[in-house]
C-alpha cells in the first residue's frame, strides 16, 4: 500500500507477498504527483531509506538522519511508457540475457534464473518497495550503474549483471552473492551469510532452483537461437 506522509513525502509499504508489482500506470500516476510537484531548482532532491520493516519513504525535505539522497543521471531516469523498447519474445531475451552475460562472463543460466525469480520476465515490472524492470534495480542502485531507462531490456539487464557480477566476486559462496541481491550486502555482512529473513531465503532456494533449470536447459534454449 502507497501512503503519503507528511512534508511532501510518500512511502511504500511492502505487503505480503513480498514480490507483487503495481500497476505501471498507478506507480507512474503516484510518482508524477511527489516528482513534478519538486522545485524546479539546482538545490532540490530526493531523499529515501528502507526502515526495518521494509517501507520504502521518499521525501524532498528530509526530517531524519536515515534518509540519504538518491543519485541520479544527469538526465534523470526515464520512466515513461517510451522508455521501452517494442515487446521482446522469450527467445530474444534468452538471447539478449546470453549475450550481456557473457560479455560480462557471468553464467547465462544464473542471469536467467534471477530474472525469472525477480520479474517473471515481465520488463515493466514494478515491486511495491519499487523495484524496476526485468532484473528489478532499485532507483537509486539504477543510477549508480548508469542505468537511465529501467524498463528497457538491455539496459536493466546489463546493470543487474554487471551488480549481480560485483556480489559474486565480493562473495565466495553462491548462496551469499543472491541473498545481498535480495537483501543487501550490508544485511549479508552483518549474518555473515544469508539472513534469517523468511522472504530473502526462500528467494535465495527460488533462484537455485532455476539455476538447476536453466542450467540443463540453455545449451538447448542456445542452440534453438
Amino acid at each position: 500500500m502507497l501512503k503519503w506522509s507528511s512534508a511532501r513525502a510518500f512511502v511504500i509499504h511492502r505487503e505480503k507477498p513480498p514480490k507483487v508489482w503495481l500497476s505501471y500506470a498507478m506507480f507512474l500516476g503516484f510518482l508524477g504527483v511527489f516528482f513534478l510537484g519538486l522545485p524546479d531548482s539546482a538545490e532540490s532532491g530526493v531523499f529515501m531509506f528502507t526502515d526495518a520493516h521494509g517501507t520504502v519513504h521518499f521525501t524532498d525535505r528530509p526530517q531524519d538522519h536515515r534518509y540519504r539522497a538518491m543519485i541520479m543521471p544527469e538526465r534523470g531516469l526515464a520512466l515513461s511508457p517510451q522508455a521501452t523498447s517494442h515487446p521482446l519474445s522469450r527467445r530474444e531475451l534468452n538471447r539478449l540475457i546470453e549475450e550481456i552475460a557473457d560479455a560480462q562472463e557471468v553464467d547465462p543460466a544464473l542471469v536467467k534464473a534471477v530474472v525469472a525469480a525477480e520479474s517473471n520476465f515481465q520488463t515493466n515490472a514494478i515491486s511495491r518497495a519499487g523495484a524496476l524492470g526485468l532484473m528489478q534495480l532499485m532507483p537509486e542502485t539504477a543510477a549508480e550503474l548508469g542505468v537511465e531507462a529501467p524498463f528497457e531490456p538491455s539496459q536493466n539487464v546489463r546493470g543487474g549483471v554487471q551488480y549481480l557480477k560485483s556480489l559474486l566476486e565480493r562473495y565466495d559462496a553462491l548462496e551469499h552473492a543472491l541473498a545481498a541481491y535480495n537483501a543487501g550486502p550490508t544485511t549479508v555482512d552483518r549474518y555473515e551469510g544469508v539472513p534469517p529473513y523468511p522472504e530473502t531465503r526462500a528467494y535465495v532456494a527460488r533462484v537455485l532452483r532455476f539455476y538447476t533449470k536453466y542450467t540443463r536447459a540453455w545449451p538447448l534454449l542456445a542452440a534453438d537461437q
